[in-house]
């Protein structure tokens, strides 16, 4: 089979409304199903663009809570708001009148019970604010599928199929060798990131982007949940945190580091949790395993290209020397793997393991009742020495299924008994 070798950052320009979105099809199977479909995610990756396509498959109007008056209207009378606008349609920003789910409860119900019917009435788009997602579970339970969006995976930016990802060597040999990503290539990707504009438009500086998103996040969605008395010193906050991916959450060494109190960590913590800007694994614990494991979840940033903004390895020369070069190649795995399963809305269980004895594995996905091990390195050649955690879950309830090591190899190859080592374009 021919290999393809890709270049990420020097790709044709491709606009991003021509970049084929994963999720999509979940949103489609969604609207057919429920009365109304909720679309979260950080800004930027691709919301409003995603609606104005399906504004245009299937019919949708469309009304944005970003015009002042809009805005105004939804939230002093929200029924009023409804009334004004014909169904199917899509609420652009709907965190910004969180008041207005209760009247959406009442349309919809007085749809099903006048018509029968109900679905596909509307879409909205938001990001998840506290406020926002109060109201969702209050007063849209049973009404409402919530899709969350993520920044590009680079199965989207390759224009190829993204199947949720299993341990499948057959499978996992036959999809690597489709493209092969040199390492020079994979560390300008990391520091790129993912958000779809920095492909629509291959010119806009990495460096500016990403410096406007976090005033921008900073001044509009974390100001907007809390009362942000020093934005100076949460954004001191972010570049820890960001300088901290891959690693155990420790409130208190934060809170030190910052002269802040715990409290303020983890609602800070929860602030960037609520806006995807990153997500918590949980450690792996099952009875049948060794007892004294480590309780702390692992931070990961959901986007590298953020991360490395944040952290100040701001180009692939000095992330690839510097000691983040091990955690910025696992959060890029590891969002990967994630976003497989989130685009196509399938469900499995992510951990990671660590115990008493620092045997470390660092992603455990739990799926169909079989546990897959997976190692995430930085480097390209391994042996059985470096997957020695994985005899930590020999005595494991479940079925321990084919592990992997995934890394910056271009070529698939055999480590030990059910265990490769696999590119990162096998994901």
């Amino acid at each position: 089979m021919e290999f393809k070798s890709i270049n990420y950052i020097n790709m044709i320009r491709v606009p991003y409304d021509m970049i084929a979105r994963t999720v999509y099809e979940a949103i489609e199977r969604s609207i057919s199903q429920r009365p109304v479909t909720l679309i979260t995610g950080a800004r930027q990756v691709g919301k409003t663009t995603l609606c104005r396509k399906l504004s245009k498959d299937h019919g949708f109007g469309y009304v944005t809570l970003a015009d002042r008056s809009e805005r105004a209207l939804a939230a002093d009378d929200p029924d009023m708001f409804l009334r004004s606008h014909r169904t199917p349609l899509i609420i652009d920003e709907a965190q910004y009148a969180p008041g207005l789910f209760d009247s959406l409860e009442s349309v919809v119900d007085k749809a099903k019970f006048d018509t029968g019917r109900n679905e596909g009435m509307y879409v909205l788009t938001g990001s998840q604010a506290y406020n926002l997602m109060e109201n969702v579970t209050q007063s849209m339970a049973g009404r409402i599928s919530i899709i969350r969006m993520s920044p590009l995976s680079q199965s989207e930016i390759l224009s190829r199929p993204a199947p949720p990802f299993t341990v499948d060597f057959e499978k996992n040999i036959a999809r690597s060798s489709e493209y092969v990503v040199d390492a020079d290539s994979l560390f300008r990707m990391i520091v790129r990131g993912a958000y779809p504009e920095l492909y629509d438009n291959p010119d806009v500086r990495t460096s500016e982007f990403y410096s406007d998103y976090v005033d921008s996040y900073i001044n509009k969605d974390a100001s907007q949940i809390i009362n942000l008395k020093d934005q100076n010193r949460f954004h001191e906050f972010m570049q820890l945190v960001a300088s901290l991916t891959g690693q155990e959450l420790v409130y208190g060494r934060i809170a030190n580091t910052l002269g802040v109190d715990i409290k303020t960590v983890q609602s800070w913590i929860s602030v960037l949790a609520a806006g995807d800007i990153i997500h918590l694994l949980q450690p792996y614990s099952a009875r049948s395993t060794v007892k004294r494991i480590v309780k702390r979840p692992k931070v990961y940033f959901c986007d590298t290209g953020l991360a490395c903004h944040l952290a100040k390895a701001t180009d692939a020369e000095t992330l690839r020397a510097g000691y983040l070069k091990g955690p910025m190649v696992e959060t890029f795995i590891v969002n990967e793997i994630l976003k497989s399963y989130s685009n196509n809305r399938e469900q499995a269980g992510f951990y990671y393991y660590r115990d008493s004895s620092m045997n470390e594995i660092d992603l455990v996905m739990l799926r169909n009742g079989t546990l897959s091990l997976v190692e995430c390195r930085s480097g390209m050649t391994f042996g059985a020495s470096d997957v020695k955690a994985f005899g930590r879950m020999d005595k494991s309830d479940y079925t321990i299924g084919p592990s992997c090591i995934i890394c910056l190899t271009e070529k698939p190859y055999p480590i030990s008994k059910n265990v490769y080592a696999l590119p990162v374009t096998a994901i």
